[in-house]
């Protein structure tokens, strides 16, 4: 038996059930893994909550956790007992003391990268990696926006984009979080809550706007994150904090020619090729410096509503743990 957090029907933080698992010996392809520190993202509120359905219930949640392989079932040759890992992906259920996973899904840890660190850059770092160079390749001289600037994902956005030679600018909410995002990349902080941003954005950028927007927030940003792109600019949609945006037409586009995607993680780390190299090019910039990792917030597990509601209340800087 292990402790896991499990939901029985979707709900608020209180849906969250601490309860004991039964485990069973890994099969083919899966690893059964110890885990050690446990990511919390927004992605697994919108588990919790059902606005992402789980495949069935009781359910566990969670995308994102570090730890150490305890066994591993017939025809695993990804990692073995012993082995330092992390993951993010797979089926939900990271929030747990231990638990079985598609092996294949699992990257080895290198020496220079904690537990604790490994569980705040997996997702948060995997994503940012695809999205200053895949879905849009951020270039030397680029203006980028960020929102959510000194969030876990925005501030490992905003020293990465400026380490490719980008001008930041980023969205936060307090004096405090500007300040925060300005010492980890970000040029130009804008307090939302006291400033229009469009405006900023132009006044920043000579009137012509950004060349990209990195907008994890939706529906309370979207159509303003639209105004401030540049002609040809891109607009990135890779998450939904404040909620789903509206429907829009394509031809709201056309003004400036724009692009809008709605990219996700799971599509760039499909094969196992792509989800080693992007977890690599990640732990490279952590462990050289280029990005460094605030010290995470770290809740029990047992704790997880808690975390919950921070998180959703914009409470927290940086990125959030859990601790089994």
């Amino acid at each position: 038996m292990a402790k896991a957090i499990r939901i029985h029907k979707p709900g608020g933080p209180e849906a969250m059930v601490h309860e004991d698992v039964a485990m069973k010996p890994p099969g083919p392809g899966e690893a059964y893994i110890r885990q050690t520190a446990i990511g919390v993202n927004f992605i697994d509120i919108y588990q919790r909550s059902g606005i992402y359905q789980l495949p069935s219930l009781p359910h566990g949640i969670g995308m994102e956790a570090a730890g150490v392989v305890e066994s591993v079932g017939p025809g695993v040759t990804e990692v073995k007992a012993g082995d330092r890992v992390a993951y993010a992906g797979g089926p939900p259920g990271a929030y747990a003391e231990k638990r079985m996973i598609p092996a294949a899904t699992l990257v080895k840890l290198p020496k220079a990268i904690d537990d604790k660190t490994a569980a705040c850059i997996m997702l948060q770092g995997m994503t940012a990696r695809y999205l200053l160079k895949e879905t849009y390749q951020v270039k030397k001289g680029d203006y980028v926006l960020v929102h959510a600037a000194a969030g876990g994902m925005g501030l490992i956005l905003c020293q990465w984009a400026k380490a490719l030679g980008a001008i930041v600018i980023g969205t936060t909410s307090t004096e405090e979080k500007a300040k925060l995002a300005a010492k980890n990349g970000c040029k130009f902080p804008i307090l939302y809550t006291s400033e229009d941003f469009v405006a900023r954005v132009k006044e920043i950028t000579g009137g012509k706007g950004v060349q990209v927007v990195y907008d994890g927030v939706g529906k309370d940003t979207f159509l303003k994150s639209l105004e401030c792109l540049a002609s040809r600019g891109h607009l990135v949609l890779f998450g939904a904090a404040s909620g789903a945006p509206d429907p829009i037409s394509p031809s709201a586009l056309q003004p400036k020619s724009a692009s809008l995607t709605r990219p996700t993680l799971f599509h760039y780390v499909a094969t196992r090729k792509d989800l080693l190299a992007n977890a690599k090019d990640v732990f490279e910039v952590v462990s050289d410096g280029t990005v460094k990792i605030q010290k995470p917030k770290e809740y029990a597990l047992k704790d997880v509503a808690k975390a919950h509601q921070d998180l959703n209340g914009r409470k927290t800087t940086g990125s959030i743990i859990l601790i089994p």
